[in-house]
């Protein structure tokens, strides 16, 4: 039997088999979007306006009369009218008892009000059976019904069949409904419009600050430090020098932190001794941003090997090989073959690919259209055994890039060390604590925690004669 899939379906449906009118209240933007879609699924629209002879600009084949008359047609009404504007509703308290009034506002800004606009609704009408649905599809998504559009309308509502009504009315639409359950999550619902990126800012910040130490930081080594002490104007490396520098070095740092959370929560577990302990606010926010860490941390190792590739066609480099080579004709001299350095080099760009592949996979399969196709343990597989092998491969190359001269007092500029070598604090340190985690005497006991076995559990102590109080 062939599957039909949800979010493969147009914005436009089949109409229902008997013609259902719906009531709208309101004639703005979304009104008549929502208006135009219905009457192409096949129902009934009629508008509820305050001067319904001066209505325009309504779909084809919709009726436009007073509230009261539209409320008399239908048994489902639509509020497409801003909280501000709901005082003429207790005039229609008699017409609207009994009938499913759908709120699909939304606020300026996030707790706008004590309580949400539907929970506001229900005690402005309340023999109505009120339901919040449509607030988070967009009337430009109703009108062109774009593919790339977002599909999912959540639902909430006290009187489970007038939410079952609606939720049928969302799929008829072609859209997804989500039962967000009783109308208290309205405000929840409400405020989802409203965030910016949330999940998006610790890693946008974080990343913001770690780009702009290590460019100053370079920029005092690289650019001042010269000048202070040799005269020699090196501002040219503020283009592709320094940022070089300051991208991979970020790349890496955040890719540490997608798996720093993880090994500070095993810490607190053997701690505990328990897995049924909340863990502080800040690690929990910190763990829910590890998938946008580790997207934020991919650009910038894009962006690493974007800029690598362009240095060879860099000014710079072209006059410094020219000299080298005009130099060794006039002495007559070459340098010695090196294999030490040759197996350097070559190490360091084959771990660099390496890691870089494994890091474009990381972030292929945490897109949901892949993510969706594999069963938990390929998913787990993935973002971790290859996650921590992608961050092996990468604090590697980081190692290897600095060769001989790592930990060089020469490489020192002002007592300050380069910049590479700041950036393998935190990778470094998630390495060592993860290798001891994984130690089989500290792994067999975490692993009982995380199957619910607690150390000072009185359920958690062997069962005497083999009997268990459980």
């Amino acid at each position: 039997m062939e599957k039909t899939y949800t979010n493969a379906l147009p914005l436009t449906m089949t109409s229902p088999e008997k013609q259902e009118t719906v009531c709208i209240f309101g004639t703005g933007d979304f009104g008549r979007a929502l208006g135009y879609k219905m009457l192409q699924c096949g129902y009934s629209v009629v508008f509820g306006s305050r001067n319904p002879q001066m209505s325009s600009l309504l779909p084809n084949g919709a009726e436009v009369c007073s509230y009261s008359e539209a409320a008399r047609k239908s048994d489902v009404v639509i509020l497409t009218i801003h909280r501000e504007h709901y005082d003429f509703l207790t005039e229609l308290t008699d017409v609207l008892n009994g009938k499913i009034l759908v709120d699909v506002s939304n606020n300026l800004k996030i707790n706008q009000y004590p309580e949400s606009n539907a929970e506001y609704l229900a005690q402005v009408v309340p023999g109505a059976h009120v339901v919040k649905a449509f607030n988070t599809i967009s009337a430009w998504a109703l009108q062109t019904g774009a593919m790339d559009a977002s599909r999912q309308v959540f639902v909430c509502g006290n009187d489970r069949n007038a939410k079952q009504r609606v939720m049928d009315i969302v799929r008829t639409l072609g859209l997804t409904p989500l039962d967000q359950g009783y109308l208290v999550a309205a405000k929840e619902i409400e405020n989802y419009p409203l965030q910016l990126f949330p999940m998006w800012r610790l890693p946008f910040y974080l990343s913001a600050a770690l780009v702009v130490f290590f460019f100053f930081y370079c920029i005092l080594r690289d650019v001042i430090y010269p000048y202070v002490n040799e005269k020699q104007d090196t501002t040219f490396r503020l283009a592709v020098s320094i940022p070089n520098r300051v991208f991979p070095i970020t790349a890496l740092i955040l890719l540490a932190l997608v798996y720093f959370p993880g090994v500070i929560a095993a810490i607190l577990q053997l701690y505990r001794g328990t897995k049924y302990r909340q863990f502080p606010a800040w690690l929990d926010h910190w763990m829910l941003c590890r998938k946008q860490l580790g997207l934020v941390a991919l650009g910038f190792a894009v962006l690493h090997a974007i800029y690598t590739l362009v240095i060879p066609i860099r000014y710079y480099v072209r006059w410094r090989w020219r000299n080298i080579t005009i130099a060794q004709i006039m002495e007559k001299k070459e340098n010695p073959f090196s294999t030490s350095s040759a197996w350097l080099s070559d190490s360091y760009l084959s771990l660099g690919i390496l890691g870089f592949f494994l890091f474009v996979l990381l972030g292929i399969t945490s897109l949901p259209s892949v993510s969706n196709t594999v069963n938990w343990r390929e998913f787990r597989f993935v973002q971790s055994k290859l996650g921590y092998l992608t961050l092996i491969l990468c604090t590697a190359h980081t190692l290897v890039y600095g060769g001989k001269r790592f930990l060089s007092p020469l490489s020192l500029r002002w007592a300050l060390p380069s910049a590479y070598v700041l950036a393998l604090i935190i990778p470094c340190t998630v390495l060592v604590i993860k290798f001891i985690l994984i130690m089989p005497c500290i792994d067999k006991t975490l692993t009982r925690i995380r199957q619910g076995w607690e150390r000072n559990s009185e359920y958690s102590k062997p069962a005497v004669n083999g009997r268990s109080d459980i």
